[in-house]
């Protein structure tokens, strides 16, 4: 069984090249669910998707260089869907997966059938068609775990904002326990 430490060596060997990519600076300014960005999502999301293929022992019917790719990329449309757009992105669930592959595709052009398989499908069941590959379903289910624990979390009101007119994020406070709150009062 893989330690962290290993899944992590695992997920910066297969996909350095897309960590290190430009446009991952964008994931990293934008937030995904709560307090987390895009780009930690998907770092958190190709982590979790090894960590399950080692679990159920999938290594003889899963590309791990695909997996890892794949997740990603997953999320990988480049824009903060929280900010407001007019009404652009508001079917944003059923329709990102689409518009990171075609990110991916054009800053990642040799994508294989797996990989693009994966990120396109990978909100499934919005999207009409399940993912065809193990490793699709590994992403999948990567994605829908670790959003829920995202949007769950206790740190989601704690994210960082942008100052008004800088583009430089600051932290806002926390909002205050129901325990903090009653001492108070």
């Amino acid at each position: 069984m893989l330690t962290r430490r290993q899944i992590r060596m695992l997920v910066h060997r297969h996909g350095g090249e897309i960590i290190a990519h430009e446009n991952m600076m964008i994931e990293r300014r934008c937030y995904q669910h709560g307090a987390v960005t895009t780009f930690a999502h998907s770092i958190r999301v190709a982590c979790l998707a090894v960590w399950m293929a080692d679990r159920l022992r999938l290594w003889r019917r899963v590309d791990l260089r695909s997996l890892i790719r794949a997740a990603l990329l997953h999320d990988y449309f480049l824009y903060d869907w929280h900010d407001w757009d007019n009404g652009e992105h508001r079917l944003h669930g059923f329709t990102h997966g689409r518009a990171a592959l075609e990110n991916a595709m054009r800053d990642f052009g040799d994508l294989n059938h797996v990989e693009r398989d994966s990120i396109a499908r990978h909100m499934f069941p919005l999207t009409p068609l399940p993912p065809r590959y193990v490793e699709g379903y590994l992403v999948t289910m990567a994605d829908k775990v670790s959003a829920t624990r995202e949007t769950l979390s206790p740190d989601r009101f704690s994210k960082q904002q942008k100052a008004p007119g800088r583009g430089v994020a600051v932290r806002r406070p926390a909002l205050p326990s129901a325990a903090a709150r009653n001492r108070r009062g």
